[in-house]
């Protein structure tokens, strides 16, 4: 398959947030912050909405909503790494990096209603909202992509 390597760091991305999660789950009371750096704590926190909590309050509607929508996007970017030229090494780690996030929180939205984060970056009293690796890996490779674009915007 062409561009085959990258569905692994796919489900690499996949397989490093459910095992970190199940972990999460396993070791760490709902909401109860467990420090482990400076500005960083072990937060279990169960997320029914969209990224940063967006419209975790709108019922029900939503989850097979963001289901579908993950599903739709994975396919779409599975497309692109299909056909994207296996030279574009930093845009095909990108899309590899997205589409394990975006199947890594549609398993657990799929499978609990809710999608399981436990990252919890504060600085004083300000807390980013609680996130996962999946969140993780979807928000570098948006920068990958940023950094690709310039770089090939020059050329």
């Amino acid at each position: 398959m062409k561009n085959g390597l990258w569905f692994l760091v796919s489900g690499l991305v996949v397989l490093l947030d459910q095992l970190s999660k199940y972990w999460a789950v396993t070791h760490l009371i709902p909401y109860e912050p467990d420090p482990l750096l400076p500005m960083l704590n072990f937060t279990l926190a169960y997320n029914t909405g969209a990224a940063f909590s967006f419209l975790h309050s709108a019922g029900d509607w939503h989850r097979w909503f963001f289901a579908g929508f993950s599903v739709t996007m994975s396919v779409v970017i599975a497309i692109w790494m299909v056909r994207v030229s296996s030279k574009a090494r930093l845009q095909l780690f990108a899309y590899g990096l997205i589409l394990g996030g975006a199947v890594g929180n549609l398993l657990d939205r799929i499978r609990v209603g809710y999608v399981v984060d436990f990252i919890d970056a504060y600085y004083s009293n300000y807390h980013w909202p609680i996130f996962n690796l999946a969140d993780s890996a979807i928000c570098i490779a948006a920068v990958l992509l940023i950094i690709d674009l310039c770089k090939n915007s020059k050329s």
